[in-house]
């Protein structure tokens, strides 16, 4: 951030090099443009007015010139549910499963911290895994390794995430993979309650979906994510928590949940999708 607003006091100009550096950055940190452009806009009232179509024209150059800007760039992935067909077998293997339909209808609105999605990344047939935890409203990530597919170690894995920081977990709606056939453990530990999504219904649970999208830019299809080091899975985790969000009027994840749940952002009780 320091040398963000250094660039500025140097010169508004877009087309200053120390701007031009503290976009590429952005970029190899994997923001898009837009959310680049907004974080600007927050930050600098009377700054740069910088586009985000400039920063595409930008990237373009770049890789006209052989660069590798546009390598960091998303890509639009197609979504199947091949995956989730085959998980929603696993649908008897849930003791005392409770739907989606039994949780409050006020946790489809977002306003207060608490609320968690829960789902797994998997290297292949359950061979290693991470177990994703996001909480609704600010997107806030908690993810930790699976060595092997287990409902007993991934409700342990659970519990060590969010027991720290349990006052802010009120409940957790699951997929419906048998990995998540402990939920009464969760449950119980953490005080919080647990639901599962509609067979075939992955969009039930879109922010866990959409984050688990974000994590494949860092670990694609085919990672043995046993062999990962948990640094290598907090760093992840720590990127995508202080990216800023569309969503979010481009505050980050980190931002939202953490500032809210000491109490030191006022903006609990409020909607923030942009």
């Amino acid at each position: 951030m320091g040398r963000f607003k250094g660039a500025y006091a140097l010169k508004a100009n877009k087309r200053n090099a120390g701007v031009i550096m503290w976009i590429k950055e952005r970029i190899r940190h994997a923001w898009s443009p837009q959310q680049i452009t907004g974080f600007m806009r927050r930050f600098c009232k009377a700054g740069i007015q910088i586009s985000h179509q400039w920063i595409y024209d930008l990237i373009y150059r770049d890789k006209v010139n052989g660069g590798d800007l546009w390598t960091y760039c998303r890509l639009p992935v197609s979504r199947r549910n091949r995956r989730q067909l085959a998980k929603s077998a696993g649908l008897g293997k849930i003791p005392n499963r409770v739907g989606i339909a039994a949780r409050d209808e006020a946790v489809d609105h977002r306003l207060t911290i608490g609320h968690w999605e829960g789902d797994t990344v998997l290297k292949g047939h359950k061979d290693s895994a991470l177990v994703t935890l996001v909480e609704r409203r600010s997107g806030y990530l908690k993810m930790a390794i699976l060595e092997t597919m287990s409902a007993n170690n991934t409700a342990k894995a659970i519990v060590r995430l969010l027991a720290p920081i349990r006052g802010a977990v009120k409940t957790i709606t699951f997929d419906n993979g048998s990995e998540f056939a402990a939920h009464e453990m969760v449950s119980k530990a953490l005080t919080a309650k647990a639901f599962f999504c509609d067979p075939y219904m992955s969009c039930q649970r879109g922010t866990n979906e959409n984050t688990n999208g974000l994590i494949r830019q860092y670990f694609p299809k085919g990672t043995d994510f046993a062999q990962l080091r948990k640094s290598d899975i907090r760093k992840v985790e720590n990127a995508l928590n202080n990216r800023p969000r569309v969503r979010l009027g481009f505050r980050t994840p980190a931002e939202i949940f953490l500032g809210e749940y000491s109490g030191a952002l006022e903006t609990s009780g409020a909607a923030l999708i942009a």
